[in-house]
Order: C-alpha cells, then structure tokens, then sequence
C-alpha cells in the first residue's frame, strides 16, 4: 500500500494556496475533534487552546459512553476509541494496556503519553500503572490525541497521547452496583457539592472477581477528592486533587500451544504461587487564572508514586521472578496562552509553557522458588529528569484557514546506579531534543475542511538504556516523524465523519528487553508506519444512532540493526493490519435504550522474523439494554462476546508460543442512582 509522502511546507503552502481560490464559509470549522456517538461542535473561542484544537485526529469519548461499561480496569475502555489496539495480556494487575498508530502494547516501546486531569501519569518505562486512579464513576471525558504534532507533552508522547478528565465542581450524587460473571462485583460513588466558591468532588470503588480463568482472583479499591476553590470574580480557580488505588491479584500464567488447546481456562501448576501486589498515589495543586481579557494562565506540581510488588513464571522450565519497582515522580508545568484576536496579519493566538520531573526510580528483581529468593538479578537505582519548553501560536489569516506552527524542546539527565556492584554511570547526553511540528486546516465551508499536520517527536532508553552502562559514547535519541493528512465532513446535521491518511517513521527505534535482568534494550532499527483513519457518526433519527471507525495500518523495518539484519522489510510483531468498531444506539422508548456494537481486529506477527505464525485475530459482538424506572433510578444489562467468541493474547518466547486466553461470553447486570 502506497500513501502520500506530505512535507511540512507542502502542507502549509498547499492549504493556503488552496484557499483564496474558494467560496469563504460562514461559520468556518475550527478544529478536528469527533466525539465518538455524537454529532457536536465545538467552539473553544476562549481560555487556554484545548485538546480539541488541535489539527489531527482527536477523539473525545464522552461520560456516557464510560458510565455504561462495566470493566475490571479502565484501559479497557480505550477499545471505543478509534484506531486504539487494546492488549489483554490477563495476568493479575498486569491485565491489559492501550496502543496506537501501529505501536503496539507489549510494554518494549511505550509510545502513548497518559495524563489524569492533565497531570503526567506514566510510570519510567511508560507503561500505564496508574490509569485505575480515576474511578469510572468520576470520568468525565477521555480526549485521545493521535500524531506527532502536539507540542505540549515531550516524554513517552512519541505516538499521541490520552488525557482522563473527571468530574468537577456541581451539586450530584451517583452510586453504582454491578455483578456479573465470574462472580464480578463493582461498586462506585461519587458526590459532588459547589457552594460560595468552593467545589467539592470525591468517588471512591471497590471491586473484586474470582477471573475467567482459575487462579485468577483480583481485587481492588480506589479513593479520588480534587477541592477547588474560585475566588470571587470566577475568573481564577485553584485547587488540589489526591488520589490512591490499591490491588492485589492472582495471576493465571501462559499456556503452551497444547494445554490452551487443551482447556483454556486452566492455570499451569508452575503459576499457583504467581501475583502481584500494586499501590499508586497521586497529588497534585493546580491553578489557572484570567489575567486580563486576552492572557491567561494555568499551573500545576505534581506527586506519583508506584510500589509494585510481582511474583511471576512465564514458563515451566523458567524461574520464577520476584519484581518490585519503587518509584517516585515529582514534577511541575506551567502555561500562558495570549489570544491577540483580530490584527492587521489575522487572528493570533499563542500558548507557550514549561515542565519539569524528577523521578527517584528503584528496580529489583529476585529469582525465587514459590516467593522464596534464591538470588538477587538485579538491584538498580536510578534518577531520571527531564525538562521541557514548547511555543505554539494559532493563526488565521483568513476566516476559512488556520496554521498552527510549534517547536518543542527537551533535555534530560540523571544518575544511574547499580547496587550490586556499587558502579555509577552517568546518563546519555541527548543534548537539546529540539521538536518542530506544523499543522493547518482549510475549512472551504460548514461541512467540508481539509487538514495536515507535520512534526516530530522522540524516544530515549528507559531503564538502564537511558545510560551509558554498554558504552562510553553518547547515544542520540530516536526521532519519530509524523505526517497526516485528512478530511472532516459533516454534510447534514445528523452525519459527520473524518478519513485521514498518515505516516510515522523513525531514525532509531529502540525496544525494551521484557525479560532481562539488566533492564536494557536492543536496536530495532530505522522503522516506517503507516495507516488510514476512517471514523462516521450518523443520527438517522432522533431515536436511532449509529457509528463506525476502521484503521488499516502496516509497519515495516526499513533498516534493522546489525545484530539482526535478517528483519530488514518485515512486520514490527504484534500489530494487526486492521482495527475496527461499529454499533448502533437505539432510543426504543423514552425510558428504553438498546445497543450492539462488534470490535475487532485481524491477526499479527510474533516476533521481527515473522516466521512463527499469526495470531491474535477476533471479532466480538457485544449488546446492552438500559431502563430508566425514574429520573433519579435506572438499570443496565451488558452482554459481552454474545457468541463466545475464542481469542487470545500470544507471545514468543524464543522456542514457543504462548498464549493467554481472552473473556468469553461475560453478563453484567448494573443497579444505578443519580440525585
């Protein structure tokens, strides 16, 4: 598959130069976001440049759409999200993660940056341990942003990033109880109270479920209070948010190709003493301010801390492992956006802002014998910081064109040290990481705008990589350049829909060795991926709603390192050429609401040889049906993979694969009130 090859000039050049030749609309379209279900606009004319302004593809999966799931951990709920990969490795609190733009989710790169209520919540790594702070009952929106474009986040944002905004201020009060399958019981609340300035928001959750498979209990409970306080006048707000989330869980193991043949559902006597341990905090002050009619301000510092404590056997014939990771992240932002309004050039609009974390990181691992240590692999301690600077303006010289010109900047530093041997390395010296990005849309009337967008962005080592332990040369960081270019279209008021076409490359690609006891990476080499988006949301009637979205997506090693030159031209491992979701909303009466929709996704490569077979193909149809018995009560059931559908999460271990189970056919009934 071919696909255009946009420069960012051409970009630039070729909208502006499109747009003089061109009926002006009356109400041009500012931006590129859907929000998934629905047919809306947005306006975004004031206050700091949002999400939704950015010119790519922007996703906002609203509360409704989160309220009615009923799911174990949050990153399931990424799987409405077009072009999101979910992974569902089903191993205790290591349970699943979201990916996209052709990265996937086996934790090696870690290309999505994750914010909760904007405050960064990656862990070094990047994973996503702390996306279970925000009870869902609380969530108010996920705003998913695809590309390479968005200036305002540097590290782990190489592919997009995804923001959970939850709740605040209001006078409510929510409860929700939920049980289903494998005896799967969740229980949320949330309370919202607003009075003379102040604003009060806490939720709270508690679940637990026996799993799918056996040895697969899991349990959990989180608490989250943000306090906002507006002085009088409303043009200012401060506040602070805390959140905690505590787990514990079983983990059922991998099976051998002939034992999931076999049963499934069984759990490897290898894997009867296996689980893990997991307790996440985040703190966070936050501030925002109007400074005058056209200037204002936001800030925030920040806590997270992750103890994660792991007993796991991946095989029979390995060890088992004791992990504990101990880390603590410190940090701060802030941001000023000046909207200059109309002026002799256009409409201006420019945001700048600087960031900053430290993290104090710690890493050991124990070969073990049923959570007995035998040996000691790996005791690391580690400081990584990072600091970072963006500018971007936005400007429309005419009603029907805006161009969004960003530069990025970061650099990092820290000290690594290696407690087994008491040896201290200094990090890379990645220099300034400098990030341009450019990005436009032409709007040539209500219905119809076109969009482009160009930028870069980077990966640097995490772990051990991040320093000179192998080498006593710097390493220079990866950098992943992005393009896309796209359509938005609304040509009635009840059908709107994007398609976008993309690329992303990068100079060199590093990935994390999953299982080494030195925490270190391997080249993967100069890597190209590519896609088209398609997204409709469709409103026939005023009862009935549609949806749909497909990805099709490649990737390719375009150069390999020299320690595996074999893989040049193949398949980067486990990405599916194909992503899709598609359902419908169905108001049957004024108290009745039906839905079905199927998610799928078709089969991928093991590892970078691609000669272990294909695996991990499925296509699940799901059904809901909702009743209102008053305003204030109403319930739910939820059928998940109505026709039992088998799928499976797989992996290559060097001489075998393995594989975990995914659900099977799972029903959910949910008891909710609102006051």
């Amino acid at each position: 598959m071919t696909f255009l090859r946009p420069t960012p000039v051409a970009l630039a050049l070729g909208l502006a130069c499109a747009g003089p030749a061109l009926a002006q609309p009356a109400v041009p379209s500012a931006d590129t976001a859907l929000t998934l279900g629905q047919v809306v606009v947005s306006s975004g004319a004031s206050g700091p440049l949002e999400a939704r302004r950015l010119l790519t593809s922007v996703d906002i999966l609203p509360g409704e759409r989160i309220e009615s799931q009923v799911a174990q951990n949050n990153w399931e709920l990424l799987g409405q999200v077009p072009g999101v990969m979910l992974t569902q490795f089903g191993q205790g609190t290591t349970s699943g993660k979201f990916s996209m733009r052709a990265f996937n989710g086996e934790g090696e790169i870690n290309a999505v940056k994750l914010l909760i209520d904007g405050v960064p919540s990656n862990s070094n790594d990047g994973n996503m341990p702390y996306i279970d702070l925000a009870p869902r009952v609380d969530i108010d929106a996920i705003e998913v942003v695809r590309g390479t474009n968005d200036a305002r986040y540097g590290l782990h944002n190489i592919a997009g990033n995804a923001n959970i905004a939850t709740r605040s201020g209001g006078n409510y009060l929510l409860g929700r109880a939920s049980y289903g399958s494998f005896n799967a019981t969740d229980l949320q609340a949330a309370a919202g109270i607003e009075k003379d300035g102040l604003a009060q928001n806490y939720a709270v959750a508690v679940q637990r479920t026996d799993g799918y498979r056996d040895h697969s209990e899991a349990q959990g409970a989180s608490f989250s209070g943000k306090w906002f306080f507006t002085p009088q006048g409303g043009t200012s707000r401060f506040g602070l948010i805390a959140r905690h989330y505590t787990t514990s869980a079983e983990e059922a193991g991998y099976l051998t190709r002939s034992q999931r043949t076999l049963n499934p559902d069984q759990s490897p006597a290898h894997n009867a003493t296996d689980e893990d341990r997991r307790q996440v905090s985040q703190f966070a002050l936050q501030g925002e301010s109007e400074l005058g009619g056209q200037l204002f301000w936001n800030g925030q510092v920040y806590l997270n801390n992750l103890d994660d404590h792991r007993f796991v056997k991946f095989s029979a014939g390995a060890s088992q492992q004791e992990r504990i990771v101990l880390e603590t992240h410190v940090g701060a932002s802030t941001t000023v956006t000046w909207r200059g309004g109309q002026t002799a050039i256009g409409r201006i609009s420019v945001m700048g802002g600087l960031d900053a974390e430290h993290q104090d990181n710690r890493s050991q691992r124990y070969n073990t014998i049923s959570q007995v240590r035998q040996s000691q692999t790996r005791n690391q301690s580690f400081d990584f910081d990072t600091q970072g600077a963006f500018v971007q303006a936005e400007w429309k010289p005419i009603p029907a064109l805006t161009l969004v010109p960003a530069w990025r900047i970061d650099s990092i530093r820290g000290n690594y040290t290696n407690q087994l041997n008491g040896r201290n390395y200094p990090i890379n010296d990645y220099g300034l990481i400098e990030q341009p990005k450019l990005s436009a849309i032409y709007a040539f009337n209500p219905a119809w705008s076109v969009y482009g967008n160009w930028g870069r962005s980077f990966q640097v080592g995490v772990g051990t990589a991040s320093y000179k332990v192998n080498q006593t040369n710097d390493l220079a960081p990866s950098i992943n350049e992005g393009a896309e270019l796209g359509v938005k279209f609304r040509p009635a008021g009840w059908l709107d829909g994007r398609v976008a076409v993309w690329r992303q490359t990068a100079s060199n690609e590093a990935r994390r060795r999953l299982n080494d006891p030195a925490n270190d990476s391997e080249n993967v080499g100069q890597t190209r991926r590519q896609g088209l988006d398609l997204q409709l949301n469709a409103r026939p009637t005023t009862r009935l709603g549609l949806w749909m979205s497909a990805a099709y997506q490649e990737s390719e090693i375009l150069q390999a390192d020299a320690a595996s030159v074999a893989t040049t031209g193949k398949e980067i491992d486990h990405v599916p050429h194909l992503l899709y979701n598609l359902g419908a909303d169905y108001q049957a009466s004024d108290v009745l609401r039906v839905s079905a929709w199927v998610n799928g996704q078709s089969s991928y490569y093991l590892e970078r040889s691609n000669s272990s077979g294909k695996f991990g193909n499925f296509a699940h149809l799901n059904l809901s049906a909702g009743y209102r018995f008053s305003p204030a009560i109403s319930a739910e059931v939820l059928v998940r993979n109505l026709f039992d559908r088998y799928s499976e999460y797989v992996w290559w271990d060097g001489a075998q694969s393995l594989h975990a189970p995914g659900t099977p056919r799972s029903v959910f009934g949910t008891l909710a009130v609102r006051f």
